[in-house]
Order: structure tokens, then sequence, then C-alpha cells
């Protein structure tokens, strides 16, 4: 006979966060630059009080229990408004992604069944683009100074002032009902709907501000640059109302000055991106040295793809900037693993720092993972390979309305990330590649993420990616673009020659190819699928042109 413990059935909810925050954090301050740049600054208390008025609002619509509502923002204390009336409501807060092409916004919202839409007017001329086949039932706009409102829309700040707070009750939520959906980024196939729970959500948000994840407290500032529309800002809104940090929102602006100045300005202890926007913020502040007093930052978070060890070092010893590496997904809430040095470093130099900053950590408390291969489950010995599978209490179990989508988990419920990574004997997590992306030559495996961090140490390259191309006698062989430095020139034989010392000679690329630029995802990571498109038989290609023996 089973013996329970004596312990309350409390709900794990986001209006258990929400009141949190408006009893002990209501002072902590909330800050955005807005679309003129100049800057708006309210308090948690405030924050929550208009919080309220939405949600109230949002239910005299029509939002009912479970119902969608997407948001179409930038990072700003509206959306940070949103993220929190919408679930507290009973609604699904549905962040689309306006990095996406007009007809996947359109399938995304239509599959979704978004039932309400709340969009910035700086991004109306995008969302003007598939609202009528989404068929909303109601648009409401977060206007600036001085724009029209657009016709059959509703002013944001006129449908608050409309609403008494006091009307607004705290809901016990069922801690295992949806609170948010996120689509995935659609680079296999059809976007995927990803449901998570209040309960995955509030645990979530305890795991990342522990010491050994994101070590957040009241004390910090953290400012999201990763977007709201994309993973739910690694979770970093809800950490910060849960544990009471400042958050400064840094709006539409992204470029790295920008962001430099705002971090400069308001003090901020921890931010998060990912590596293409630290590769800017890093060549500004090289170019202006003593330019931003960022003394107040411990910890650049950085994630989505694979960090260069040279982007690493460069902060850590030209300006005394710490890099935490972490990995996630979108099923998982985001956040699965974390690079917090661990004790057995303490006092170790600082290469085998840099050596364990290059991976992407341990996983959080809550998080179990191992990796597969074609032979079965492999060792945690750092360099056998295999596909990561993770599992815990944050981690998707199905998609929305997608059944066909079901190989995507184990029989034993794991989830496949479709990510390929050693694991070393203390459980670090060390991304090799993605599945579609690693290079198979000869019958061996090829990580263009290593190759790709390795040729961005150089010197004159900006950026690097790495694909597999078809090739007449290996299958594959890695092909390397480049994006060179602005005034830097360099050869494909130094570049190869820069590698040689590195990696094994069957690892090095065959060719450099040089390009202006490399395309991207909505996420900011390469969009290898482009490149293969373009370059996937580019040594078959080669060996064609070569006059026959």
């Amino acid at each position: 006979m089973t013996m329970h413990g004596l312990i309350m059935d409390y709900q794990l909810n986001l209006p258990s966060v929400l009141r949190r925050a408006e009893q002990l954090h209501f002072d902590r301050e909330i800050v955005t630059r807005l679309p003129d740049k100049s800057i708006h600054r309210y308090t948690i208390g405030e924050m929550v009080a208009r919080s309220k008025r939405l949600s109230v609002a949002l239910q005299k619509l029509g939002m009912e229990s479970g119902d969608r509502v997407g948001t179409f923002c930038w990072n700003h204390y509206q959306h940070l408004e949103a993220y929190m009336a919408i679930p507290c409501g009973g609604g699904v807060l549905h962040t689309l992604n306006l990095r996406l092409h007009e007809n996947d916004l359109t399938y995304i919202a239509t599959h979704a069944g978004d039932k309400i839409a709340i969009v910035d007017d700086v991004l109306w001329d995008l969302f003007d683009k598939f609202r009528a086949q989404a068929n909303f039932k109601h648009v409401i706009v977060v206007r600036t100074a001085g724009k029209p409102l657009p016709p059959g829309t509703i002013d944001y700040e006129e449908l608050l002032a409309g609403v008494d707070p006091a009307e607004f009750k705290y809901l016990d939520i069922d801690e295992h009902q949806a609170a948010t959906m996120c689509y995935t980024s659609g680079t296999t196939g059809m976007p995927k709907g990803v449901l998570a729970s209040h309960r995955a959500i509030v645990l979530h948000s305890m795991a990342s501000g522990m010491t050994d994840t994101l070590g957040l407290s009241e004390h910090d500032a953290v400012m999201a640059v990763v977007p709201m529309f994309h993973a739910n800002a690694w979770g970093m809104p809800f950490t910060c109302l849960l544990i009471g940090a400042k958050q400064v929102f840094p709006g539409p602006h992204l470029d790295p000055a920008s962001l430099l100045e705002l971090m400069a300005q308001e003090r901020v202890t921890v931010t998060g991106g990912v590596p293409t926007i630290w590769l800017g913020v890093l060549q500004i502040l090289d170019d202006n040295p003593g330019k931003y007093d960022l003394s107040s930052i411990r910890a650049i978070v950085t994630g989505g793809s694979a960090a260069p060890r040279s982007m690493i070092e460069g902060f850590a010893e030209r300006h005394k900037l710490h890099m935490l590496h972490s990995w996630g997904m979108t099923e998982l809430c985001p956040v699965g693993t974390v690079g917090t040095i661990p004790a057995r470093l303490v006092g170790q130099p600082k290469e085998k720092h840099f050596d364990f900053q290059i991976r992407q950590g341990r996983p959080c408390p809550g998080v179990e993972i191992r990796a597969r291969n074609e032979n079965g489950l492999v060792p945690w010995d750092g360099q056998s390979m295999g596909e990561l599978e993770v599992r815990g209490p944050w981690i998707a179990s199905g998609y929305y309305n997608r059944p066909d989508a079901a190989t995507s988990f184990t029989e034993d419920g794991w989830f496949k990330t479709g990510d390929i990574v050693a694991i070393d004997e203390y459980g670090c997590l060390h991304l090799q590649d993605r599945a579609k992306d690693v290079i198979k030559s000869g019958g061996e495996w090829i990580s263009s993420v290593a190759l790709e961090n390795a040729l961005m140490g150089h010197p004159s390259v900006a950026e690097a990616a790495v694909i597999p191309s078809n090739h007449p006698k290996w299958a594959e062989r890695p092909l390397a673009i480049v994006v060179l430095r602005n005034g830097k020139q360099a050869s494909p034989e130094e570049l190869i020659d820069f590698l040689r010392p590195q990696f094994a000679k069957w690892w090095l690329p065959d060719a450099v190819v040089f390009s202006d630029s490399i395309p991207r995802t909505s996420a900011g990571k390469f969009l290898k699928m482009a490149l293969r498109d373009k370059f996937g038989d580019y040594y078959c290609e080669q060996a064609a042109k070569q006059p026959a023996t």
C-alpha cells in the first residue's frame, strides 16, 4: 500500500507568480527603450495593476479558458503585461515570431486557432500581410505617440483605461493547464506547436534562478536580448518576476551600440542572446576600448548555437566579461543545460576554464540527458557522439495537434532533440552538430560546429559556416563558407592551414568559398538549409569540370 505525504496540493501556476511579485517585489523597476529611443520606467507593482486590467479586458472581449491570444511584439513592458495577463486569465499566450515569412505566420496563427492578437504598431505592415487569412476576432494595437490607429482595431491603452483592476480575480488554475504556446522555426518541415503548462513554466523559472544555472536574485538587473517572441525569451521574463529582478527591455533597438549603451546606463548584471549578437558587440568593444562601462555585468549568457572559443576568450581577455554557455530548445521551455564553472575547476589555469566554457554545460536540476547512435546509448567519455535525448518536468511530451510528429519521442518517453553531442564523465554536454548538418565522410562523422568555431578564431574571419557537400568519392566532405572582416584578406589555403594543427587531416574542408553574408534563421542561427541548397553539390560540380584523364 502506497503511503502519501501529508503536504498541501498547491498549484504551481502563473497567478501565484503574479501574486508573489505584487506582494514582495512591487518596488523593483522595469525599463524599456521605446521605438523613438526614449526610456519608459515603472515598477513591478504598476506592471501587475496593468496586467490585471488587461486580463479582465481580454475576458470581456471573449477570451475563455484555453483560448489562444497571439502577440506580435518586440521586447517591452506591454509585452510583459501580456505575458502575465493572458495565462493568469486562463488563456494561452502565443508569441508569434515576427521574423518568419507571412505564409508561415498564416499557418501558425491558423493552426493555433488564435482568437485575439496584440500587435506593435511599428510592426503593423508585417502583421497586415497575414492578419486577414488568420481571421483574428479582435486586434489590439500597442501604439507609439502620434501614430494613427489602424481601422477596425483596438487601442491598447484605451482598452486598459476602461477597466477597473478591482474586477480581476486571482484564479487557482490547474497547474497542468496550458499557459504558453511557441512554434518551432520549421527548418525541418512545417512549424510545430509546443504547449507549456503553468507547472512547467514555474518549475523552469525556479531552476533557471538557481545558483548553478543563471544564479538570479532580486539584486540583479536582467536584459533579455533574445526576443520575447522566440522561446519566451529563454524564460527570463517569468524567472525575473518570480525572484523580483529588475528587467531591462531593448525594444526594437538590437544593434550592438544600442545594446551596449543600455547595458551601461542601466547597470545590467545578466544578459542573454545568440552568438551572432555577441560577435557584433565584441567588435564594437574592440573598436572602442573604454567607451562603455560594463563593470556591473557578471554573465553574458549565450545559446541557440555553439559559441566560438575566440569570442569567449575575446570577452574575457580583452574586456573582463564572462560568457555563460547554455543549450536549450523550444521543446524545453527552453533551457536544458548551463555551463557554470564546476568546483573541480576552481584554481585551475584559465585555459582549463576556456576548455569548459566552449561546452554547453551540465543539465539543470530536473533535466536528464543521454545520447544514442546506431550502436545504442553512447558512453559518457567526452568523445563518443550520438543524438541527444532528454526528459524532465518542463520538456514537451508531444506537439499540438500533430500526431504525425510522434517520431520525435522514444518508446520510453524521451524527447529526441536532433542535436549530435558528446557527453563527458561529469555529464557536461558538448554540442557537435545538428543531425541534419553533421558531415558523414567515408563513414566517419565530422562536426561542422567545431570547424566553424575554429575558423572564426582567425583574425580575418567575421563569420563561417561549414556544410556537408556531396563528394564523388567520400559521399560528403566539409565545405566552408566564409565572410571576411571589413578590410581583411585571407586565401582558402591560409584558412585551411590555420585549421591544420587543430584537426585530423580528414576533418579539414577541401575548399573555402567566400561570401558577403551568411543567411540566418528567424532565431539568428545560420540557415544551413539555404547553404546546402546552393552548395550541396559543389564538389561534384567541381569534379565534373575537371578534364578527363
